[in-house]
């Protein structure tokens, strides 16, 4: 059951750039320090999708609770990139955080905030995260629920469970 006024929202988080899962395990660090993290997916390895010539990502997904409005919520994960050194480019990156859904609410403000976000459907690094934790979350604006969404989905092949590098004995 949620608190009265808190909201569920699902997050996309990825790193490309520097120590990948540092940078998601600061970020979520950060994510904790003001709001609940409910619900973590697996961390995946995934092929940059638009600019093929750059590192692999690691991403997640995460479900959280918070009472801020999305707007705050934007300015919030904007902050976070910008302290793990995150430039607004489409470069290779340290961190990106991404609103992916903010209760099922449709908020549509571009450039700034278009939720759900408007690349879900084709981004199966997005997805297959995503329904590790909430297969049947349903888009309200497509009407399909993640595990559709995933079906019908392109790109599944480059994106595989990441395994944590083993530690050297010392």
């Amino acid at each position: 059951m949620m608190n009265s006024g808190a909201v569920t929202v699902y997050l996309g988080l990825g790193s490309n750039l520097g120590e990948r899962k540092e940078n998601l395990n600061l970020a979520l660090n950060f994510l904790s320090e003001r709001m609940k993290i409910e619900k973590l997916s697996l961390v995946y390895d995934t092929a940059p999708m638009y600019e093929p010539n750059q590192p692999r990502f690691l991403n997640v997904a995460c479900r959280v609770s918070t009472r801020l409005p999305a707007t705050a919520l934007l300015h919030m994960v904007k902050g976070i990139e910008a302290k793990l050194g995150r430039v607004p480019v489409s470069a290779p990156r340290p961190i990106d955080v991404d609103i992916l859904f903010y209760g099922d609410q449709v908020v549509d403000t571009p450039p700034q905030l278009i939720i759900p976000h408007p690349r879900i459907a084709e981004r199966a690094f997005v997805l297959i995260p995503l329904a590790d934790i909430a297969p049947d979350l349903v888009h309200p604006v497509l009407k399909k629920t993640v595990k559709e969404l995933l079906d019908a989905v392109g790109g599944k092949e480059g994106v595989v469970k990441w395994e944590e590098p083993a530690k050297e004995e010392s």
